[in-house]
């Protein structure tokens, strides 16, 4: 991605087994909206939200369109509705790691216990700056597509954790990590079939050899 790009794509970044770390990082995904001040309540969100999966039980679900099939329809010269290739899916929401001895009811309490914290703070800022909520009937009256004038410019990190002491940890691991997968790669390159690569990785392709 250039440098002068900042709209992200997806980027998967290692959080820690510390509660205080996997509690933080809740925190953050709920409070998208209401952070913003574009909603005062996080359940007034009119797009896609966990909170309401989360504290009513509401399902998460969505339509995924299979792009394979269509372009495959279009090369064929076949015409079809919009909705041939597609497949109701429901997102099932895992509890966070540090939360997973505890009651449904107790996950619940848990979440309902962020989302206060995050409604709280937004009403401070918000009385402290004196900048009111855009609110959900603005929010639906904008173009999805448009970019902000502003956009952030700050850098993912590379690990969430608590601690320094974490932090480091995670940090060596995943040098060791990118090493061995170096190494790994130049074996296959050098003709080793055989190699063995890191756990949760993919090794790099080769060359495409015809029939």
């Amino acid at each position: 991605m250039a440098a002068d790009d900042r709209r992200r794509r997806y980027r998967a970044i290692e959080v820690s087994d510390e509660p205080e770390t996997q509690r933080e990082r809740m925190k953050y995904i709920l409070s998208h909206g209401v952070k913003e001040f574009l909603v005062e309540k996080a359940r007034e969100w009119p797009g896609v939200h966990a909170v309401r999966a989360l504290l009513d039980d509401e399902p998460l679900e969505g339509l995924w369109f299979d792009r394979t099939q269509e372009y495959g329809a279009r090369r064929r010269g076949e015409e079809h509705e919009r909705n041939r290739f597609t497949t109701l899916e429901t997102v099932t929401l895992s509890p966070l790691p540090c939360w997973e001895h505890l009651s449904p009811e107790d996950q619940k309490k848990r979440i309902a216990e962020l989302v206060r914290e995050i409604e709280e703070e937004a009403a401070a800022q918000r009385a402290a700056t004196g900048k009111p909520v855009l609110g959900r009937a603005a929010i639906l009256k904008q173009n999805p597509h448009e970019r902000p004038n502003r956009p952030k410019k700050s850098y993912a990190p590379l690990v969430h954790a608590a601690s320094r002491k974490v932090r480091r940890e995670l940090y060596e691991g995943y040098r060791a990590f990118v090493a061995a997968y170096r190494e790994a790669a130049e074996k296959l390159r050098s003709g080793d079939r055989a190699v063995i690569f890191p756990a949760g990785c993919f090794p790099p392709a080769l060359p495409f050899v015809g029939g």
